[in-house]
């Protein structure tokens, strides 16, 4: 996955986080033809970054919070 592919992915995830909406990291992983691990490597990146994203088993997706809308007024 090269740089621009993985700042896409960052920003899809987020998107879809904030509408509760990512589904397992396995769904993501078959969504972007990506693998899982791939897909927990970036979100530990974006937590690195400073956005508070957790999995949420009983919605079954990633959520966020304003940190995420921050991140994607600096990078889109």
């Amino acid at each position: 996955m090269n740089n621009l592919d993985k700042k896409n992915f960052k920003i899809r995830l987020l998107k879809l986080a904030l509408l509760k909406s990512t589904g397992t990291p396995a769904d993501l992983a078959f969504r972007f033809e990506i693998s899982e691990r791939s897909v927990k490597r970036i979100v530990s990146e974006l937590r690195a970054e400073g956005v508070h994203l957790k999995f949420s088993q009983s919605v079954v997706s990633y959520l966020t919070d304003e940190t995420a809308k921050n991140y994607l007024k600096h990078v889109v």
